[in-house]
């Protein structure tokens, strides 16, 4: 499976992303070349070019993979934008990590891949697995008590929970309550950008 190991800090300067948006505390910042990422114009197709990699970063998906969920996207009913970052919440890593297991998306997808979690009951070891409203994504009994998981609860239990996922942190689930829309999200991002620059 093909990762992406781009060096965290110098990624997220590049692309103008908080760390915090990863799960990386906000004090850890890259202090090489500070002047470095100014420059005096970005051209459209430049704007368009940093959105999607800002998309594409932030969720750990390689471009094979993005582009099929934007031709998702686009089939789908409503706006493509909103619908490509709905499918991409929908992923389960990102579920996961929103749920406070996980310090930071990368080490949710190797989680999930480990076998981890399951989804209503049943072992899911696919991060790219889509998540629909009413499932139940819980830690299995065994990993429970490893001590993986309590380093995690005590790094990333103070998180904010996104509005559609209720969190019950005592059985270490939680469930889909209602669709993702757009407003739930934490950082900024022009997505009608990423698809003006498909739809060439």
């Amino acid at each position: 499976m093909a990762v992406n190991r781009d060096p965290i800090l110098k990624k997220c300067r590049a692309l103008d992303i908080s760390p915090a948006v990863l799960g990386y505390s906000e004090n850890k910042k890259s202090k090489r070349n500070p002047g470095g990422n100014r420059r005096k114009k970005v051209s459209e197709y430049g704007s368009q070019l940093k959105e999607k990699q800002k998309l594409k970063f932030v969720y750990g998906v390689l471009e094979k993979q993005f582009y099929h969920y934007y031709e998702l996207a686009t089939k789908e009913e409503g706006i493509a934008g909103e619908n490509l970052i709905r499918l991409l919440e929908s992923r389960l890593d990102n579920i996961v990590f929103r749920m406070g297991m996980a310090t930071t998306r990368r080490e949710a997808r190797q989680l999930v891949s480990h076998g981890h979690f399951c989804v209503n009951g049943k072992r899911v070891d696919i991060p790219s697995y889509r998540v629909k409203i009413g499932d139940v994504i819980s830690l299995r009994d065994k990993s429970k008590k490893s001590k993986k998981f309590e380093e995690i609860a005590e790094t990333a239990g103070g998180r904010l929970v996104p509005m559609w996922l209720d969190v019950n942190k005592e059985a270490a689930s939680a469930k889909v309550t209602r669709a993702f829309q757009r407003e739930d999200l934490d950082f900024e991002i022009a997505e009608h950008l990423i698809i003006e620059l498909y739809s060439k």
